[in-house]
Order: C-alpha cells, then sequence, then structure tokens
C-alpha cells in the first residue's frame, strides 16, 4: 500500500492518465458528483461517501468496487488528517477484454445482480495493480505486461464478491447488456424527453420488465437517471460558462426555470445562484492566497 500511495501521489487533483491504457489515478477530487463510467475503482488512502441512487456506500482504504454501467452520482472525499489526501485508482472496463478473461465461464446460468456493493480488495489483487502501477516507472515493459496484468486483476475481481457484475457485462445477452443500450441513449438524449415504451423496446423487454432491471442496474428509475444527468449537466455548464441559469436550464430539456431551480437546490443544497456564488468564491479565496 505504501508504494502504491507514492505512485498515486504524483497524480494532479482530477482523474489523470497513468500512460498505461484504461488505468488513471487521483490525487483528490475537487468535485465527485459526475457520471462514473464502468470502471473498478480501488481507494488507496482517505475515505468516499458515494450515493447512487437510494444507496449511500462509504469506501475506507484497502476497498473497492465494480461500476456496470454509466451511472451519475454524488460523492465526497475525506482526506486522512494523519496521511495525506485521497488517493485511488481506476481500471476503466473495456468489455473485450472481460470477455476474454471470462471465458466459458459467461455462458453458464448465473444470478443476475448488479447491487452496487464495496468490497476488501485481497492481497493477491492489491499485488497485481502494484505490479500494474511499477509499469509507469518501465514504459519499455508497458506494452507486453499491461494487458496481462489487467487481465490479472479483472480475474481477481472475477473471484472475488463482484465477480457476477464481470460475468453480466460479458454476456452480450444479460439484462445489463440489454440496459446499457437504454443507458447509453439517455446519455445522448439527455435533453429530450422520455418515453418508458421506447426504451423498453430498445431492451427488448416489457415496460414493466424494464423498469424493474433498470432500477435493479442503476439504483433509479430512467426519470430519475435523466434527471440527475441534466442537473450534473447544469452545474457543469453554470461553472464554466457565463450564462445565466434559466438558460442552461432550458438548453438542458427544463421546459421550466423555475422547477430547474427547486430541482438543483434538492440536489446540491442551493439553488443555482448560491450555489455558482459558492463555488466562485472558494476559487477567489485560493487565487488570493498569499504564497506559502
Amino acid at each position: 500500500m505504501d508504494e502504491l500511495r507514492e505512485i498515486a501521489s504524483r497524480a494532479g487533483d482530477t482523474w489523470t492518465a497513468t500512460g498505461i491504457p484504461r488505468v488513471s489515478m487521483v490525487k483528490s477530487e475537487a468535485c465527485s458528483d459526475q457520471v462514473y463510467a464502468p470502471m473498478v475503482h480501488v481507494v488507496l488512502q482517505g475515505a468516499k461517501s458515494l450515493s447512487v441512487g437510494e444507496h449511500v456506500l462509504r469506501f475506507e482504504p484497502a476497498t473497492y468496487f465494480v461500476v456496470p454501467v454509466d451511472v451519475p452520482a454524488m460523492g465526497q472525499i475525506s482526506a486522512d488528517p494523519g496521511t495525506g489526501p485521497y488517493l485511488a485508482l481506476s481500471l476503466a472496463l473495456d468489455s473485450s477484454v472481460i470477455a476474454g478473461v471470462v471465458g466459458d465461464d459467461a455462458t453458464k446460468p448465473h444470478h443476475e445482480t448488479a447491487e452496487f456493493a464495496v468490497s476488501a480488495i485481497s492481497p493477491e489483487h492489491l499485488d497485481a495493480w502494484l505490479r500494474m502501477m511499477r509499469l509507469i516507472d518501465r514504459p519499455k515493459d508497458m506494452a507486453m505486461l499491461a494487458p496481462m496484468i489487467e487481465r490479472e486483476i479483472l480475474y481477481r475481481v472475477l473471484q472475488g464478491p463482484q465477480g457476477e457484475v464481470l460475468r453480466q457485462i460479458a454476456r452480450g445477452d444479460s439484462r445489463m447488456s440489454q440496459i446499457r443500450r437504454a443507458v447509453d441513449w439517455i446519455r445522448e438524449h439527455y435533453a429530450q424527453a422520455v418515453r418508458a415504451e421506447d426504451l423498453a423496446a430498445m431492451t427488448g423487454m416489457s415496460v414493466p420488465a424494464f423498469y424493474r432491471h433498470f432500477k435493479t442496474i442503476t439504483a433509479m428509475t430512467p426519470i430519475q437517471y435523466q434527471k440527475k444527468l441534466r442537473l450534473l449537466r447544469a452545474r457543469r455548464l453554470m461553472l464554466f460558462e457565463r450564462r445565466d441559469a434559466a438558460a442552461i436550464a432550458f438548453s438542458v430539456g427544463y421546459e421550466s426555470a423555475s422547477q430547474f431551480s427547486r430541482e438543483y437546490a434538492r440536489m446540491f443544497g442551493l439553488p443555482p445562484g448560491r450555489d455558482m456564488a459558492r463555488f466562485r468564491g472558494a476559487a477567489s479565496s485560493v487565487l488570493s492566497a498569499p504564497a506559502a
């Protein structure tokens, strides 16, 4: 863990590419309210609380979790007062690589589950991550060894309590694969109206079955999922574009600025104007602070 923390401490305060395909690291997160892509996420230092739909998960050092599909989530990062900032690693999931690791096991009948969970990382799993991250300083070895170690990391996940999630990702006919089609459509068309009948037809399910499986896999209903996407997108636009809240509300699909303001405050704790004032005030304080 100490060596992994030393390597991860080189990261910036947002997710930082390592040069290793699909592997990133982070030293801290200015804001962890975001859409989490499919990944294996390993916490090395500090703690993280993550709200996904109705689930609130708590991650401590030497734990990991698997994100099966793109999900909008709200998180809070806590540094470790004794040792330093939050440190974490991630491996973006590639379904073709997973299928190669799962092999024939993917075709066997399994219990379909996708509940978000936190698991303790095994020594073998952690050792694979250490060998992977050492490749940052051994670029000549990366092309040969990184794919093998990636497969080992996936194998370790497959053998652990969240292995069923990987099996479902590998199976093209799983409920998760079917729901992913609807998730991808909502992400690409988040500002448009969503019709449950159309989404269900897209997945080849009845409307009741679609709703049931969508909520199992994302911890949200399709409307809740879309709403969170819209609000996260709106917040990002207000941070980086100096447009008024009403114009941004309409651009992300809201027909009423007052409804947008209410739902924004419900999700982030403050209405849009006050939320942005808080962010910009914090940024001004950092910029005006004397150098150490």
